[in-house]
């Protein structure tokens, strides 16, 4: 058989964690070494794998009713292919400075980090709003996942960043973060009120924070146009915000 499609046969490498394409993650696995997934992740698999989907994850702790990561633990010998929703894929090495993350953009990581729920500071006290994340810490690796190509961007003592906080996919755990509404309009309701705006996260210290050319996860059933399109009814659930 002759095809284009021969193009685009399985990565030839040595290491662990290789992105085979842009959208799809490829992990080995032997015997020792237990990776950690989103559950549905898995989209093909080679050798004796087992997944575990009644892994018990520190993520899945419940904070106003919210559940923030649903992983299982993938195990054996062989490779494993990861993927969601065809989003750009990104390996990152997590060190010593650590990594917070909003829980959606997970896809997969090392199962010798750690990882647990944390709160964004709000200038306005929210409440129920989602705005909770995973703190990452330890060595190894972690997967990340960004509509389109995401942009990092470096904080300095001298040069703090703002970023809509729908846009936001992780930064550095060394820097200080505060949740502000980016508009006084009495109108801002759940994201953007009447300015196209809404809440936005303000970082500073050192370090970097990635931000992604999107602000919602790939629609699912979404509802667009309208109020219903601006506040977000019918989209993913899992950003900072929430539609619940």
């Amino acid at each position: 058989m002759q095809s284009s499609l021969f193009g685009y046969a399985e990565v030839q490498t040595q290491d662990r964690w290789a992105v085979q394409n842009p959208q799809l993650l490829r992990v080995q696995l032997t015997g020792h070494d237990d990776v950690l997934a989103r559950k549905g992740a898995m989209v093909a698999y080679q050798g004796l794998l087992e997944f575990d989907a009644e892994y018990e994850s520190q993520g899945r702790r419940r904070r106003h009713g919210q559940e923030h990561l649903d992983l299982m633990r993938c195990t054996g010998q062989g490779t494993v292919f990861l993927a969601n929703l065809a989003q750009y894929i990104h390996v990152v090495d997590v060190t010593q400075d650590g990594l917070t993350v909003d829980a959606a953009y997970v896809l997969a990581m090392d199962s010798t980090l750690h990882h647990e729920v944390i709160s964004v500071d709000s200038q306005f006290g929210i409440s129920g709003t989602g705005a909770y994340n995973l703190a990452i810490t330890g060595q190894g690796k972690v997967a990340l996942m960004t509509s389109g190509e995401p942009l990092l961007l470096n904080v300095t003592p001298d040069t703090y960043v703002n970023a809509d906080a729908d846009a936001v996919v992780a930064w550095s755990t060394s820097l200080r973060v505060q949740m502000q509404a980016q508009t006084s309009s009495q109108g801002v309701w759940r994201r953007r009120g009447n300015t196209g705006e809404g809440w936005e996260l303000s970082f500073l210290g050192q370090g970097y924070a990635l931000v992604q050319p999107s602000e919602q996860l790939p629609p699912q059933n979404a509802q667009l146009g309208g109020l219903a399109g601006q506040y977000g009814v019918g989209q993913n659930q899992g950003n900072i915000f929430t539609n619940r």
